[in-house]
């Protein structure tokens, strides 16, 4: 299918694993390479064809809220304010809470932690190409992944294997001390399970028992690798290496 126009960017965190350097600020406004980390997202979100994007949000809100509001051209943007909730919602949380603004037809969801150099151009060929191979029959959601010698940033031993009809097997899963790829943060999804879901706070990732386990096993949890280096910024020692890969 084509690019969806809705996205939710994932940007309530807490960012506690990158103090000091969110000590005053959301993680989603720490720069790498001279740009905001949301920025990247939601430039890269834009060339793709995504027309409105919904952020969630929750630690620094009005700092980033402010910080949305100046930004020129991009996606219209849209608040998920998630304030009222004193707990984060985690990844399936914030989806089912920013139903109401995002709709119900197919989306993309993208965290804010994760910047890449893909191999050929344009910038939105990987977005584009997760998208484009996108089934809602076969598949609830396809996921874009690195592969674990193109990862920067990342210390776990990797998070999925990959069938040859793209389907994808988590690591635990499988039973495996290591997997070749690496989820990277950006995925495309039918929400409507996520919507249905009965909990408020609620993770996707099979190694906290979320949805994607169970999509995993109906064979409807699908995967796409893109051709490129993929640095997860997790972390002050991840934000320089990225900051050294971009500007290098």
């Amino acid at each position: 299918m084509s690019v969806p126009k809705t996205a939710i960017v994932l940007a309530a965190g807490l960012g506690t694993r990158m103090r000091p350097l969110t000590d005053d600020r959301p993680k989603a406004l720490v720069e790498v390479g001279g740009r905001a980390l949301i920025d990247h997202m939601l430039d890269r979100l834009a060339a793709a064809g995504v027309e409105h994007a919904v952020v969630n949000v929750h630690a620094f809100a009005d700092t980033l809220v402010d910080h949305l509001a100046r930004r020129l051209g991009g996606p219209t943007l849209a608040i998920s304010d998630e304030r009222d909730h004193p707990e984060p919602l985690e990844t399936g949380g914030g989806i089912k809470f920013a139903h109401r603004i995002a709709g119900d037809a197919p989306i993309l969801v993208a965290n804010i932690d994760s910047v890449w150099i893909e191999d050929r151009e344009p910038p939105a060929t990987a977005i584009a190409d997760l998208c484009r191979g996108f089934d809602p029959e076969r598949m609830t959601a396809r996921l874009m992944l690195a592969r674990m010698e193109r990862t920067s940033g990342f210390d776990g031993p990797g998070d999925f294997f990959l069938a040859d009809d793209g389907r994808l097997e988590g690591r635990r899963s499988r039973g495996a001390t290591a997997a070749p790829l690496n989820y990277m943060g950006v995925h495309i999804v039918d929400p409507r399970p996520i919507y249905a879901h009965p909990e408020t706070a609620f993770g996707l990732f099979p190694s906290g028992g979320g949805l994607w386990g169970a999509w995993s096993a109906e064979g409807r949890l699908h995967g796409w690798v893109m051709d490129g280096d993929w640095m997860h910024v997790g972390d002050p020692v991840a934000r320089d290496l990225a900051h050294a890969r971009l500007t290098g």
